[in-house]
């Protein structure tokens, strides 16, 4: 037997998030109970400020930000507030790896403190907001930018198969090819040691799908891609079964002097692009469904009813769209797409009502209710629909545009 299959394994060098935690955080975030202190969502690109600065400038860039927060608040509030910063503050000097590029931390001081800080190896952007519940918009667009896929890397003489999650290795396995002897003038002409390899070439090849075909059915992959050597990626290519072909996103070639993180980045930007055509798709369905009054609706109001009614089955929302805030009822929570204050709450008739992100706001309808949330990096159709939209699991009765 020439494949040596070892189990899947953590990468234990670089510690990352997987999808599936990602999922469970954002769980945890939206379902945080809301209390009167207040709570700072931190988000963080540690690449462009090592690359800008030449060093580590977040405390800086937290403290001029905490300056403008603390003028907003008083008393209590404002105490709550210093005690989350003064946590930021010291997870910042300690805990940040230098192989991250994103942070995205989660703090509220009081009496039901909480605190949750996450790192990734892709960027995020430099965002702070300061609310009664977590904004988890930037972590969404991450999961849906760069989810996970599977990166088989060959050469002539072994393959390794890397599940990448968030746009870092999470899981390893890998096959090794035993150097084949060197018989020639041991008996073995020199056509039959070129047989002979190419005999071990077809059966490493063989053994390298069986097991990356099991790898992604037990994992429920649905990307794949190859790089390393252009004539082994190829020869793989040919010889992927129809329905691996069908998950094959495209191949990136890589020598032996290129390092695993310079191909791991190099297939995450090659994702990003699938990811971006896929999304396009998405834009493309819901236009059709639009056009031919199917199940879809677009815009602000009727993406926010569709998600309140649960009759959204994807939320397709361009990264451009920034609504006009919106209202909810800090009694019964109903909200609203509005661009004055309404008098009442329509729903419970109450009077006290807040200014709330819709955009953040569908977001977290979306992942409560299970809904997917597809992120557009540029559509100008999609932007003329209002920037939202929702394909619909079912007919509503009202389909309202904009």
């Amino acid at each position: 037997m020439n494949t040596v299959l070892h189990p899947p394994t953590r990468n234990k060098d670089h510690p990352a998030i997987a999808l599936a935690e990602l999922r469970k955080h954002i769980r945890t975030l939206i379902t945080l109970k809301a209390t009167d202190a207040p709570v700072i969502s931190f988000y963080l690109n540690l690449e462009s400020d090592r690359r800008e600065s030449g060093g580590t400038d977040y405390q800086s860039v937290l403290s001029e930000r905490a300056v403008l927060l603390r003028k907003s608040m008083s008393g209590e509030r404002k105490k709550c507030l210093d005690e989350a910063l003064g946590h930021i503050g010291t997870y910042l000097l300690a805990e940040l790896r230098p192989a991250s590029k994103g942070a995205a931390i989660f703090a509220r001081g009081g009496a039901q403190p909480f605190f949750l800080p996450l790192q990734f190896q892709v960027p995020l952007p430099n965002w702070i907001a300061v609310d009664t519940i977590p904004n988890v918009y930037h972590l969404v667009e991450l999961k849906d930018t760069y989810h996970r896929f599977v990166l088989l890397l060959m050469t002539e003489k072994s393959a390794r198969i890397l599940e990448i999650n968030l746009g870092a290795v999470t899981e390893e396995a890998w096959t090794e090819r035993p150097e084949l002897r060197d018989r020639v003038g041991s008996g073995w002409t020199k056509t039959h040691y070129q047989h002979h390899r190419e005999q071990q070439t077809e059966r490493f090849i063989a053994d390298e799908i069986l097991v990356l075909d099991s790898l992604m059915s037990a994992g429920g992959h649905t990307h794949l891609i190859l790089a390393g050597n252009p004539d082994m990626t190829a020869r793989m290519q040919k010889a992927l079964p129809k329905h691996l072909t069908e998950k094959l996103v495209d191949t990136v070639h890589a020598s032996a002097h290129d390092t695993l993180l310079d191909i791991v980045a190099a297939t995450n930007s090659l994702f990003v692009e699938h990811e971006e055509t896929e999304s396009l798709d998405r834009v493309g369905q819901l236009e059709q469904e639009i056009n031919t009054h199917g199940l879809a609706v677009a815009g602000t109001a009727a993406s926010l009813r569709a998600l309140k009614w649960r009759q959204a089955d994807v939320l397709v929302m361009a990264r451009a769209y920034h609504p006009e805030p919106g209202w909810a009822c800090v009694n019964c929570g109903e909200i609203v797409a509005a661009l004055q204050k309404p008098m009442t709450c329509a729903a419970c008739l109450g009077f006290d009502l807040r200014e709330v992100d819709l955009r953040e706001e569908m977001v977290q309808l979306a992942e409560q209710n299970g809904v997917e949330v597809e992120i557009v990096a540029h559509s100008d159709l999609l932007m003329e629909l209002g920037g939202v939209g929702c394909l619909l699991r079912y007919q509503s009765r009202n389909h309202i545009v904009r």
